[in-house]
């Protein structure tokens, strides 16, 4: 017991001494904790501007402009009477969208002429299209319900039959989980835990690998013999600092006020299971590559795509069948399931069950596979000193 915690203690401060990983490990979580946070903190956008081409210029035309600027998510950046310079006009004032008034439209509306208000969406930047365009949806429905209730009151319709005439069937949407579709909730954590993922296996690329380059691997092996007690020496540094590490994020969340109260007990459970299952892989690349450099350019191109395979903001399912393959080998790609059902759609504990299976074997294997490589090569030098 003392030699395994002084070899601890050893472990500890060559990661003290390297100044780059200790800038990285602790630097990183908080550098993008703080950075994004605030980046998203705003959680949905407002005030995106959108250029009107009034033609029409009447009492109806204006009533839909105003109706879009009371729209919280829209903002008219230029109102003007004719097409000319539209399309420089979009970029300088970075317009998602532009919405085109016709001649008589309030007339052909009186009359029933059926006349058409063109959308133009800007679709270079998807997620503000999306919003805007939606928005707009919502402004021209409303606009064009109220003038067709209108319609029906001056035909003589009784009040208590107008909305059964204009709308035979009512359509409710309820939003569940994340009800204000704030981005923060949904994008900030996965990127989170990315960057978690990422500095362990940096970290950790160069636990076994800096100690064969520099020589030191034959000291360990003094020290004690035994593989699996070396392996727990450079896992549980990490663990220890992954756990400071979640309570730095624990502390984000109440920072930033976000709501994630429920199930945090069982989620840092879970995200034990992850922490270990990436120092793993990260301890079976530093055995099998003896060289620094190496060990960490293979385990960036692990850490790297990460976010993007986890299916995480793009469905996995989409994917094609050999993607998925390479993502389910990754722990981030079912830990981040395994939190949104807990954090975010508020389940069951047993929901995540596949997912925690999932990297409980790729844990294990990696395990496995690192155990076998390291007691070979404490095996050799054994035998080179005889």
């Amino acid at each position: 017991m003392k030699t395994f915690l002084n070899l601890i203690k050893r472990e500890f401060g060559l990661f003290w001494s390297n100044k780059v990983l200790r800038i990285l490990f602790i630097g990183a979580p908080l550098m993008y904790g703080v950075l994004l946070g605030y980046v998203y903190s705003k959680g949905k956008v407002t005030d995106l501007p959108i250029i009107v081409v009034d033609y029409d210029q009447s009492a109806l035309s204006r009533k839909a402009i105003e109706m879009m600027n009371d729209n919280e998510v829209l903002s008219v950046a230029r109102l003007q009477f004719d097409e000319t310079n539209l399309n420089r006009l979009m970029i300088e004032k970075d317009a998602t969208c532009v919405v085109i008034i016709p001649k008589d439209f309030e007339k052909d509306v009186l009359t029933k002429r059926y006349p058409e208000v063109t959308t133009i969406v800007n679709t270079a930047n998807v997620l503000t299209a999306n919003y805007s365009s939606s928005a707009l949806q919502l402004v021209l429905g409303t606009l064009k319900a109220g003038t067709q209730v209108e319609t029906l009151r001056k035909q003589g319709v009784p009040e208590n039959l107008l909305m059964s005439q204009y709308e035979p069937f009512k359509t409710t949407f309820i939003k569940k989980n994340n009800r204000s579709t704030n981005y923060m909730y949904f994008l900030w954590p996965g990127v989170l835990a990315t960057v978690l993922q990422q500095v362990l296996l940096l970290g950790l690329a160069l636990s076994f690998a800096s100690e064969f380059e520099n020589g030191t691997f034959k000291y360990l092996v003094h020290k004690s013999r035994s593989a699996f007690m070396l392996m727990l020496v450079k896992i549980v540094p990490y663990l220890i600092m992954s756990f400071g590490i979640w309570l730095m994020y624990w502390g984000f969340t109440k920072w930033f006020r976000i709501p994630f109260y429920e199930n945090i007990f069982p989620l840092t459970l879970i995200a034990g299971v992850f922490v270990i299952s990436v120092c793993f892989i990260g301890i079976l690349v530093s055995i099998l590559v003896p060289n620094q450099l190496k060990a960490t350019e293979i385990l960036m191109v692990i850490a790297t795509p990460s976010f993007i395979l986890s299916g995480f903001t793009w469905p996995l399912s989409q994917m094609p069948v050999w993607v998925q393959y390479i993502a389910n080998i990754i722990p981030l790609t079912h830990f981040l399931p395994a939190f949104r059902i807990l954090i975010i759609e508020k389940g069951a504990v047993d929901l995540t069950y596949p997912y925690v299976i999932k990297m409980i074997i790729i844990g294990t294997v990696s395990a496995i596979a690192s155990y076998s490589v390291l007691f070979y090569k404490v095996r050799k030098i054994k035998r080179e000193e005889l």
